[in-house]
C-alpha cells in the first residue's frame, strides 16, 4: 500500500478509537481494561504519547533523537511518565489531545518523502511502516478499550496495513523470547472481512498460517489467546510461532488467557 493509502487508514482508525470513548461517562474512563493496571484513560493516554512521538520523529528528528535516547535507558519509565503526563487531564481534554496528536502525526508523516526514513526507537523506518505501526497500536489498545466497555468492533478491510506490518515483523516474537528465528519465510493465507484471501510469502513454503484476518490481528497484538482463534498452522515452526507471535518489539506481556472473552460474542 502507498503511504497515502496507509495514512487514510491511520486517520480512520484514530476516528474509530475516538468514537469509542466520545460519549462515555467519567466512570467508564476509569474502568479497568484487560491490560493489567491500565484503565480506559490509560489506554488513550498511551496512544496520545505514541502519536506525539511519531509526530516529533517525522517533523523534528533532532528533538526526537533526544527523546529516544532518554527512553532507551528506561523505556518502561518513559511509558509510565507519559501516562502520568496525559491521563491526568479530564476526559474531554484527553480525548481532544488524542485527536490533535493523532491528526498531527498523520500530517507530519504525509510530509515525509516516501523514499526516505523516519528515526524511531530502534531503527529508522519508512513513513508508511511507522504509520502501519500506529495502526497496530490503535488496533491493540482500541481492542482493550472495546473489551472494557463491552463494545464489538466490526472488522474492515482497513486491517490490511496491520497484517502487512505483522508479516514484516514476524521475528519480533522470537526476539522477545530470546529465540533464534528461522531463516525460512512463512506462507500466510488470510481471509479478509469481505472474503478475499490475502497471501504473503512463497507458495512452496513448508510453514504456513491460515485463517481469518481479524483473528490474525488479534493474535499478533496479543489481545486473544490462540486457542480462541480460528488460525491454523502447517509445520512445526509455524505452530510454535502461533504461541509467541507479536507485532511489536519488547516484552510480550501477559497476553490473554484461553476463554477469557467467552462471554463476548462475535470476535
Amino acid at each position: 500500500m502507498s503511504l497515502n493509502d496507509v495514512l487514510k487508514v491511520l486517520s480512520a482508525d484514530i476516528d474509530e478509537v475516538a468514537n469509542l470513548v466520545r460519549d462515555i461517562n467519567e466512570a467508564d474512563w476509569a474502568k479497568p481494561t484487560p491490560a493489567p493496571g491500565w484503565s480506559v484513560a490509560d489506554q488513550v493516554a498511551h496512544l496520545t504519547f505514541i502519536f506525539r512521538l511519531a509526530k516529533t520523529a517525522a517533523a523534528d528528528p533532532d528533538t526526537f533523537k533526544g527523546i529516544a535516547a532518554k527512553a532507551s535507558q528506561n523505556f518502561d519509565g518513559a511509558v509510565n511518565a507519559a501516562l502520568q503526563q496525559f491521563n491526568g487531564f479530564p476526559p474531554k481534554e484527553l480525548l481532544a489531545r488524542f485527536r490533535s496528536e493523532g491528526e498531527a502525526s498523520v500530517e507530519a508523516l504525509a510530509a515525509v518523502p516516501e523514499n526516505s526514513v523516519v528515526p524511531w526507537l530502534v531503527n529508522p523506518l519508512p513513513p508508511h511502516v511507522l504509520a502501519s505501526a500506529g495502526i497496530m497500536e490503535l488496533f491493540g489498545h482500541g481492542q482493550d478499550i472495546a473489551d472494557a466497555l463491552g463494545v464489538h468492533r466490526e472488522p474492515t478491510e482497513r486491517l490490511r496495513p496491520l497484517v502487512e506490518f505483522a508479516v514484516l515483523t514476524r521475528d519480533f516474537g522470537y526476539l522477545s523470547h530470546g529465540l533464534t528465528a528461522p531463516a525460512e519465510p512463512f506462507r500466510f493465507e488470510l481471509t479478509s472481512p469481505t472474503g478475499e484471501v490475502w497471501t504473503f510469502g512463497p507458495e512452496d513454503a513448508t510453514q504456513k498460517i491460515t485463517g481469518p484476518v481479524h483473528d490474525f490481528c488479534l493474535l499478533v497484538t496479543r489481545r486473544r489467546h490462540r486457542d480462541d482463534l480460528a488460525l491454523t498452522a502447517t509445520g512445526e515452526e509455524a505452530d510454535r510461532w502461533l504461541d509467541i507471535a507479536q507485532a511489536y518489539r519488547g516484552p510480550a506481556g501477559e497476553g490473554r488467557t484461553p476463554g477469557q472473552f467467552a462471554d463476548q460474542c462475535c470476535d
